[in-house]
This record gives structure tokens, sequence and C-alpha cells, in this order.
């Protein structure tokens, strides 16, 4: 009968423990569910491996002292399982941070590429510019010179003729001179002189890209960065002219491209680095340079107030 009470108190007293076993059991496979699907989102290549916890049961600097119970093993597994518990919950409302920003992220993608998909429609389906000397195999606009942020977007002769009132318009149809990176350049140029900027750069892009060797890509690149700048994108413009200058230092448009890189450093209110790139410019090109650049750099020293 001693027996049969002694047997009936100690499974009275393990029967707590089993069902602490069983839960923490519970919890655990549940947490390696949860951390799988984790793992999948995150680390969809991660050939099922798993992270190691962060966040680990707090170790007790000091043993148990005289009379004390010794932690049992069972509530140590329980304090770990809670452990990983609150390390998930934390990790998943990082997950659900990050997706959030990536919908933001998208979002505002979205609106950019709907935005300038409307643009280049409305560019596309414009007005078409008069023709003029198309397919006679010569381009009728002169070269990307350097003489500062103008550009000719008409014939000389039309403007100064008498009676003349409505300036010619450029063509923007690619010429055919038998001259691959010639055409190229010079499609590119008309778009930019049309102020089509957008399709401008892809197609001076597409020059420097197709043909690194020819003279024209000092001249596409160059002309990249001036593109960027007439759209009142300066930062973009000083990373096309710096480009070109460090990448094409022999190329013909160099010298010109830190001339506008220092103009480009100026709008993006960094007037000490502007200085700094007029300094260059001197220093490398300052022997070859034509008067009119000297005077350029003159006066963009002077509006970056160089000493």
């Amino acid at each position: 009968m001693r027996k049969s009470i002694l047997v009936g108190v100690c499974l009275a007293a393990l029967l707590p423990s089993a069902v602490q076993a069983q839960n923490v059991e519970g919890r655990v496979g549940k947490l390696e569910s949860e951390m799988r699907a984790v793992q999948r989102k995150v680390f969809p290549g991660g050939a099922g491996q798993m992270l190691q916890p962060e966040v680990r049961a707090p170790q007790s600097e000091q043993g148990p002292g005289p009379g004390s119970p010794a932690t049992s093993a069972l509530a140590d597994v329980n304090q770990r399982v809670t452990s990983l518990e609150q390390q998930m919950t934390s990790l998943t409302e990082q997950i659900e941070q990050n997706q959030n920003r990536t919908r933001q992220l998208q979002d505002a993608f979205d609106n950019y590429r709907r935005s300038n998909d409307a643009r280049l429609k409305t560019l596309e389906t414009g007005p078409a510019p008069i023709a003029t000397g198309a397919g006679t195999g010569g381009p009728i606009e002169s070269d990307d010179q350097s003489s500062g942020p103008s550009r000719p977007t008409t014939r000389p002769e039309a403007a100064s003729k008498p009676g003349a009132t409505t300036p010619t318009k450029i063509s923007v149809e690619k010429p055919s001179t038998g001259d691959p990176a010639e055409d190229e350049y010079m499609y590119g140029y008309r778009l930019w002189a049309a102020k089509q900027y957008p399709q401008a750069e892809a197609q001076l892009k597409k020059v420097v890209a197709e043909y690194p060797k020819s003279k024209r890509a000092s001249y596409a690149q160059n002309l990249l960065g001036r593109s960027y700048l007439d759209e009142g994108k300066p930062s973009l413009a000083s990373m096309a002219f710096y480009d070109n200058y460090k990448k094409m230092p022999e190329g013909e448009r160099a010298p010109d491209s830190l001339l506008y890189l220092g103009q480009a450093l100026t709008k993006l209110n960094k007037p000490a680095d502007a200085c700094k790139v007029y300094d260059e410019l001197n220093d490398v090109y300052g022997a070859k340079m034509a008067s009119t650049m000297k005077g350029q750099v003159a006066a963009g020293r002077s509006v970056a107030k160089c000493k």
C-alpha cells in the first residue's frame, strides 16, 4: 500500500514536468517550422542552412547558494525557447519592415517610369522637325564645339538672310555616310540639339560602348554630360564629364569635359571642388587651350569665387 501511494506521489510530481516537456517540444517544433519559412524567404538559395540565434539565455555569473535548488534542465530549455521566440518575433518584424520599404521603392519607381514613358510618348508624337539636307551624306549642323553652354540649333545662314523669319530646324534623322561611328554620333548630336535629351543620352552611351576606339567616343561622352547638364541633372553630368577625362584623357573633348565639370560642380554648390577642377584644367591642358576656352575658365573661376 505504501509503495502504491509512493508511486502515485512520484507520478503526480512528474506529471507537471511531463506536461511542460510536451509544451516545450511543441514550441520548439513551431519555432523550427517558422525558422524554416523565414530561411526560405530571406535566403532562398541557402541550401537549408539555419541561422544561429543571436539572443541566448543569460548565464548566471554565480553558482547557486547553499540550500538553493539547482536550475533544472527543463527550466533552462524553457528559457532558451523563450529567447528564441523573442528573436523570431524581432526577425519577423524586420522582414515586414523591409518588405514595406521594398513596396514603397517599387511604387516610386513605377510612378517614375509612368511619368518618363508619358514624356517620351509626348516627344515621339510631337510635330516632326523639318528635314534639311537629309540623305545628302553631310551633316547640316556644326560639330560639338567648345564654346560654352550654347549650341547651334539652326543654320547660321538661315538667320542672316534678309526676310528670314523662321529658323530652319535641325534634322533628327540618322545620317548615312558609310562611317558607322560618325553616323551614330551625329545622330546623337542631332537628338541633343533638338532637346530630345533621354533619346540623345541613350544614343551617346551607345556610341561610347560600341566605338570606344573612335575619336567620336570622347565627343559622345562629353556630349552625354552636356545633355545631362541641359536637362537639369548636374550630378549625372559631373560623373559623365569626369569619366571622359579619366578614361580618355587624350581625347579631343577631355579639356571640354573638365570645363563643364567645373560648371556642374558649381551648380551642385561645390565651388571649392570646381576651383580644383579649373586648376587641373590649366595644369594639364593650359598650353593647348584656345583663347575662347581660357576666357570660359576665367568666367567659371569668377562664378565659383576661386582665389
